[in-house]
């Protein structure tokens, strides 16, 4: 059995992807064929497994610790290496466009939330993306807090109209409304 059939089994089974690495890691195999069997398993595009593994390799998968299989497992997992990748429509799409815009007009964003947002859009969960940035305010010497707010409406605006918004929505639709007035 190969290493992408022995983690899709495992995650069929219920494992977390963190928690399907430890097991294919601690059964002898190499960190790198792992994390990239555990990503193949979870049908992220090989192109794209490539590159996400690129940007961990050296640093989690060279020359792992003895016995560090959990915690590299997570690691991988929390640095979003495991993240479905979702297929947006054109709502999804345009939404992901301002939510950009406005990540532009903050003047400056620290690296923890721009992985964050980066992971949110990669899974789809816009909404999660759009109460981040609401609650965030653009910096006051590098911002457009004009830009930044009256594109932070009109996304907030798209997402109400999906099926079934989080309620959270409106109470933020109403926040940035108010901030682009006194901008």
């Amino acid at each position: 059995m190969n290493l992408s059939t022995l983690a899709r089994h495992t995650l069929s089974r219920g494992a977390t992807p963190a928690a399907t690495y430890t097991l294919l890691a601690r059964l002898g195999h190499q960190p790198l064929p792992v994390a990239r069997a555990v990503c193949l398993a979870l049908d992220i595009p090989h192109a794209e497994t490539t590159r996400r593994l690129a940007d961990c390799h050296d640093a989690l998968l060279t020359d792992p610790r003895p016995n560090s299989e959990n915690d590299t497992g997570e690691l991988l997992e929390a640095l979003g290496v495991f993240d479905v990748p979702v297929a947006l429509d054109a709502t999804g799409r345009a939404v992901v466009d301002l939510l950009t815009t406005a990540i532009e007009a903050i003047g400056g964003i620290r690296p923890g939330h721009q992985h964050g947002l980066t992971r949110w859009f990669t899974t789809g969960n816009l909404t999660a993306a759009y109460l981040s940035l609401a609650a965030t305010h653009p910096l006051p010497r590098t911002g457009d807090p004009t830009t930044y707010w009256t594109t932070l409406t009109t996304a907030g605006e798209l997402l109400t109209t999906t099926p079934n918004p989080d309620p959270r929505l409106k109470y933020a639709l109403t926040h940035c409304r108010t901030q682009a007035t006194r901008t």
